[in-house]
């Protein structure tokens, strides 16, 4: 049972699908009066389908006549509708009446279904709105409140329990589950996550309960932050449709003008009689309308968005799903794109009489005491060990740290630090560690000795890197097979370290040590030679060229705020391998786009050959051309799968 607001909604969201059929109601009724030669009940019912089935139609029609001066194309067929009614009511032939309300009828439909088809890809993108709730259990000092979302501070903190969603982006500082974030990145299994690491708004969390810090505002958010960008997708039109819309108001003037002479001529020209030359005439303005080629680019363009929403690939607009099919060369910066963006222990060497474990263990209790990131990593590696921390830790910077740990003096620290301690380095490591930093790694030296002595023995060293993204290689090779002609890497980090992940992920061309501007200028150079480039980065650094880049494409959750706001197409995961799912996806949109303009212009062109040749009457006109325009639309909707 509907109640009453319910059924307000229901009727507030489906008007067009109402009028449809009440318009077809009336228009059988009128049908049947007429066949029973109740005349004056079917010239009440019949105008009555007219006025339900077309008062839309008319409207908007009017408004733009008014407002911008231009015809449409709902105004040709209210006016073909009309002019069939009149010609029937002056040759006293009623089913002429028929064939109005059967054209008012199949537009209404039309209008019904196409509603239906946009109102489904609009709810395949907002589904995004229902991901977070509306409030929010904030921990005080009297226990738990439940406030509003809106009322959420910075550095308030909130619990989360198992099987929640999470109302807003966080900082674990308490607890370890795993969450769900296939709603916002399109993963498909749940990350752990713990102390602090960050969790996303909308995201579910799993089965631990979490202690959240809030570190920016709700409305900041990356989900709030995807459904503005979504909402601005959508009013946005593309270059291409922009070009459709301008070529239906100069279309329809030509149609009427043609119109006009169609219904004047014949009979002086052919010596065709006048009704049959004002039923062509109306038949014309029909099939010659450009709705389908109008509804051959908009629901292609917003399904495609969709479909890249649930992939994790946001499209800030439909142009960018156009643009990224026609790149031919693309742009990589390194740090945090190409690789993670934290440092990691790739290696580690032991000298003779000492293990991986015991470089390990001493490294970490040292470098525990310090917030460096070259020390973090240390200490992460051997989270799995069991070390001592510490004592009487002292930093040299840009050098090494030293302390005491099980009575012994302890040096982490480069090779020039460490060599003031101890009478020679290891022959061994000495080979080893020059390779490990042509690979771009940094080579860190481990070295203890007895406490208040000076005999110190290196223990070994650990080799730090910023790692290369899994994936990188396989995106490379999936971009080359797409037929991207050139692929480079822009980076302000050293030659040598960029060299060698251009080489690890199999990219030719490399640009280092370059600033913000000197990006740009590359990009530039780029756009010279191949016209349409895009630019993959996350930090600030990258703005500039991801601002001028053809498609600038932002890395999501380890991007920068103003990356983020710059790019065209933001990857919500940091999978690099959706670089190439977008092309595809684009490549796949404009496909569909030039197949849907060639289905509009095929049926236009048969419609007037078959109006011409005198066997499209009104009604199949209507059949046929408003059959096109769905038929593109459904067409359209296919990128949802």
């Amino acid at each position: 049972m509907l109640y009453p607001q319910s059924f307000h909604k229901f009727t507030k969201e489906h008007t067009d699908t109402l009028a449809a059929l009440v318009c077809g109601v009336l228009l059988f009724l009128g049908w049947f009066a007429l066949h029973l030669g109740w005349l004056g009940l079917a010239l009440l019912l019949l105008p009555a389908a007219y006025v339900i089935g077309g008062y839309e139609s008319a409207r908007e029609g009017m408004t733009t006549l008014i407002q911008e001066k231009e015809l449409d194309v709902d105004l040709l067929m209210i006016v073909a509708a009309l002019g069939a009614a009149a010609l029937g009511l002056w040759r006293r032939e009623y089913y002429l009446i028929i064939d109005g309300a059967i054209l008012i009828l199949i537009f209404a439909i039309s209008g019904a279904l196409e509603g239906y088809a946009m109102r489904r890809t609009e709810k395949s993108i907002r589904s995004l709105m229902s991901l977070t709730p509306d409030t929010a259990r904030v921990v005080n000092q009297g226990g738990e409140e439940t406030i509003p979302i809106s009322q959420l501070q910075v550095g308030d903190e909130i619990v989360v329990k198992p099987g929640e969603l999470i109302p807003t982006d966080g900082i674990i500082v308490s607890g370890y589950s795993t969450i769900n974030q296939a709603a916002i990145t399109g993963e498909s299994l749940p990350i752990e996550k713990t102390i602090g690491e960050e969790v996303f708004a909308g995201t579910l969390n799993g089965y631990g309960a979490l202690k959240l810090k809030v570190h920016k505002p709700a409305a900041s958010s990356l989900i709030q932050r995807v459904i503005r960008l979504v909402e601005q997708a959508q009013t946005e039109a593309p270059p291409s449709q922009q070009f459709i819309e301008g070529f239906e108001r100069g279309y329809a003037r030509v149609i009427v003008i043609a119109g006009i002479l169609l219904a004047t001529l014949p009979p002086f020209i052919w010596g065709w009689n006048w009704e049959t030359t004002i039923y062509r005439a109306l038949t014309f303005l029909v099939v010659a309308s450009p709705c389908a080629l109008m509804a051959a680019i908009m629901p292609t363009l917003l399904s495609g968005i969709a479909n890249g929403a649930r992939q994790g690939i946001l499209f800030k607009n439909g142009a960018q799903l156009e643009k990224i099919a026609k790149v031919r060369a693309i742009a990589f910066d390194k740090t945090g794109t190409l690789t993670t963006g934290q440092v990691r222990v790739s290696q580690v060497i032991a000298a003779s009489n000492y293990t991986d474990a015991d470089v390990l263990k001493v490294a970490a209790g040292l470098e525990s005491s310090s917030e460096h990131p070259i020390a973090q990593a240390i200490v992460q590696a051997a989270n799995d060990l069991v070390w001592v921390r510490a004592s009487e830790v002292q930093a040299i910077p840009g050098q090494g740290i030293v302390g005491i740990a099980n009575e012994h003096q302890v040096i982490v620290g480069n090779a020039a630090f460490v060599q003031q301690y101890v009478n020679k380095l290891p022959e061994k490591l000495l080979k080893v560690a020059p390779s490990l930093e042509n690979q771009g790694k940094t080579v860190v030296w481990v070295a203890q000795g007895r406490r208040r002595e000076d005999e110190y023995e290196v223990m070994g060293i650990i080799a730090i890197a910023d790692m290369v993204r899994a994936e990188a290689a396989e995106t490379i090779v999936r971009l080359r097979k797409l037929g991207i002609e050139q692929i480079v890497m822009i980076t302000g980090d050293n030659q040598r370290t960029a060299e060698s992940v251009a080489q690890t992920v199999g990219i030719d061309q490399v640009f280092a040590e370059l600033l913000p501007e000197d990006k740009l200028d590359v990009i530039r150079s780029l756009q010279q030679k191949y016209q349409t480039v895009a630019m993959v980065g996350d930090g600030i650094n990258d703005a500039p060229a991801l601002a001028q880049a053809s498609v600038g494409i932002a890395m999501g959750v380890a991007g920068s705020d103003v990356a983020l706001e710059t790019a065209d197409i933001v990857l919500m995961a940091d999978k690099l391998e959706k670089i190439a799912s977008a092309m595809e996806l684009g490549r796949r949109s404009q496909s569909i786009v030039k197949q849907n303009i060639v289905i509009a212009l095929g049926f236009i062109a048969l419609l007037l050959i078959g109006n011409f040749l005198g066997n499209v009457n009104l009604p199949i006109g209507v059949i046929g051309h408003e059959g096109s325009t769905v038929l593109v639309t459904l067409s359209g909707l296919r990128l949802l799968k």
